[in-house]
């Protein structure tokens, strides 16, 4: 049901601040973003009557393509010629800690992408240059137990990367550790900044890597530089994953994600059928 607390929220004008009523819906997290992006949009009493989309937001991502609205991402096309599709997580604060909410709307994001014809390439990067991803919403899955978690096909979200049919180039700058580790080597291509570094530090909070780490990470770095990796829990600079054969190249970090963009171009420009097989 909807409560009767309803706040008065400021969003910008030409003649200045206007205030637009919000209303606390008791909803799911997916129901109560579209509710919040429907008051701001459209006013309470719209709102109100407007049935629920699934769709997770509370504020509109300025490039919305096939007008979807998100919270956690931001997403657009890039490119000479809009051929590459372009997500950045968006949730620095946090240092884009991937949280359901996030990863649900990264495949919703694919798929929109997947479903484009004219994107031939996608780019994943994160917001800042702090952190490509710190892991997973530590927070979040705290209160969860392994029956809960199982329950609710928690890898479905995280598993739409590997599978898409269109290539995805990861743009690593700052921290990509544990689930942002495994986000990055479900792309076909990570570049990195010389900032970047790469771990599964998940053995220091008493688990295992729980979304491919221990399996992608064998297969890109080998089993001694991977075994040391999860034991550990100590992370690799850029150059160590370059010469592990981790990632492909090395670049300042305000150039890695133009230079992912780039070669993202040349690909979208090739054959689609053959790319994608």
């Amino acid at each position: 049901g909807i409560s009767d607390l309803i706040t008065s929220v400021p969003l910008g004008s030409r003649d200045g601040p206007l205030l637009v009523p919000r209303v606390k819906v008791n909803l799911p997290n997916t129901k109560m973003a579209a509710a919040r992006c429907a008051v701001q949009k459209f006013g309470v009493l719209q709102a109100l009557y407007r049935p629920f989309a699934a769709t997770t937001a509370s504020r509109a991502c300025p490039h919305k393509p096939h007008g979807e609205f998100f919270e956690y991402i931001n997403v657009k096309k890039a490119g000479e010629r809009r051929n590459v599709g372009l997500i950045e997580l968006n949730r620095p604060k946090a240092l884009n800690a991937l949280c359901d909410g996030l990863m649900s709307e990264v495949h919703t994001a694919v798929e929109n992408f997947e479903a484009d014809g004219d994107v031939g390439c996608i780019v994943l990067t994160g917001a800042g240059e702090k952190a490509f991803a710190a892991g997973a919403d530590i927070k979040e899955m705290s209160g969860r137990s392994f029956q809960e978690v199982y329950a609710q096909n928690f890898p479905t979200n995280w598993s739409r990367m590997s599978e898409s049919s269109k290539p995805i180039i990861a743009a690593v700058n700052g921290f990509a550790l544990g689930g942002g580790c495994e986000l990055a080597m479900m792309c076909d291509i990570i570049y990195a900044g010389e900032k970047a570094r790469f771990g599964q530090p998940e053995i220091t909070l008493g688990i295992i890597p729980g979304a491919g780490g221990t399996q992608r990470l064998v297969r890109a770095v080998g089993k001694s530089v991977a075994m040391e990796m999860v034991l550990t829990g100590n992370p690799i600079t850029a150059q160590q994953a370059l010469q592990a054969g981790l990632v492909s190249k090395v670049f300042p970090p305000d150039q890695v994600v133009g230079e992912a963009i780039k070669t993202a171009e040349k690909i979208a420009g090739l054959s689609k059928l053959v790319v994608a097989m």
